[in-house]
C-alpha cells in the first residue's frame, strides 16, 4: 500500500473515531494510531496531504448548565488540541470547532475525561463521605474534588502539547483563521464568568492526586508514535 493510500485509510479511521458508538470510535482511533506508528507517519503528514479549507464541528452532549469544572475541562482540552469549544445552554450541547482530526480527537478526549473524572469522584465520595455528610457539605467535597482533578489533567495536557505540538508551525495561522471564520458564522458568543468558589482543601488535593492516575493521551500524537494507551482502553 503506497503512502497516499495509507493516509486515505487513516483519514477514514479518524472519521469513524467520531462515531456515536463509543466502542467503534475507540477501535477506529486505536487502529489509526497503529497505522501512524507502523508507517512512521505524523499528524503533520496527514494534515499536509491536503491544505485545509474549512473548520469542522463535532457536537457532544453535556448539561444545559455547566459546572465550573466541566467548563475548565472543555477549555483545557480545546487548547491542547488547537480547537475551540462552545456551550449551547438551550440544547445542552457542546460544539468543538477545529480542523481535521484535531476536533474529532478533542471531542472524544473531552467525553472520555469527563466520564473518568466523574467515576473517580464517585469512588472518592463513597470512601470519604458517609451517609452523615450530605447536602451542601457533600456538594462542596464533590466540587472541590472535581476542580482538583481537572487542574492536574489540564496541566498534563499542556505539558504534552509542549512536547509534541498538535499543529506544525506553518499551519497554525491557517487553522486559527478557519476556526475564527466558523465561530463568526455561528454568531455572538456569550461569555460566562466564573464566580469565586469555596474549596475543601483535602478534597481538592485528593482530586489533584487522583488526576495523575488518569491516562492522558491525545489519541493520535503529532509524532505518530505510540504513547501510553488510547483513552479508555
Amino acid at each position: 500500500m503506497d503512502k497516499s493510500a495509507i493516509i486515505d485509510k487513516i483519514k477514514k479511521l479518524l472519521a469513524l473515531a467520531n462515531s456515536c458508538n463509543e466502542h467503534e470510535a475507540a477501535l477506529a482511533a486505536a487502529h489509526a494510531q497503529r497505522l501512524l506508528a507502523a508507517h512512521n507517519l505524523a499528524m503533520a503528514d496527514i494534515n499536509a496531504a491536503e491544505r485545509p479549507h474549512q473548520a469542522d464541528k463535532v457536537e457532544t452532549d453535556v448539561a444545559r448548565s455547566l459546572p465550573k469544572w466541566v467548563r475548565h475541562l472543555s477549555a483545557g482540552v480545546s487548547n491542547a488540541f488547537d480547537c475551540q469549544a462552545l456551550h449551547h445552554p438551550a440544547s445542552g450541547k457542546m460544539t468543538f470547532i477545529g480542523v481535521g482530526a484535531d476536533v474529532q480527537i478533542a471531542a472524544y478526549t473531552f467525553s472520555y475525561l469527563q466520564r473518568t473524572v466523574r467515576r473517580l469522584c464517585a469512588a472518592y465520595l463513597k470512601q470519604h463521605a458517609g451517609a452523615a455528610i450530605a447536602g451542601r457539605q457533600r456538594e462542596l467535597l464533590r466540587h472541590s474534588y472535581y476542580l482538583g482533578a481537572v487542574s492536574t489533567i489540564t496541566r498534563q495536557l499542556q505539558e504534552q502539547k509542549k512536547q509534541t505540538p498538535v499543529t506544525p508551525g506553518a499551519l497554525v495561522p491557517i487553522k486559527e483563521g478557519l476556526i475564527k471564520k466558523t465561530m463568526d458564522e455561528i454568531g455572538p458568543i456569550r461569555t460566562v464568568h466564573s464566580r469565586r468558589s469555596y474549596i475543601n482543601t483535602n478534597a481538592y488535593n485528593q482530586g489533584q492526586t487522583d488526576g495523575q492516575r488518569v491516562t492522558i493521551h491525545q489519541g493520535i500524537r503529532h509524532t505518530g508514535k505510540p504513547h501510553g494507551q488510547i483513552p479508555g482502553r
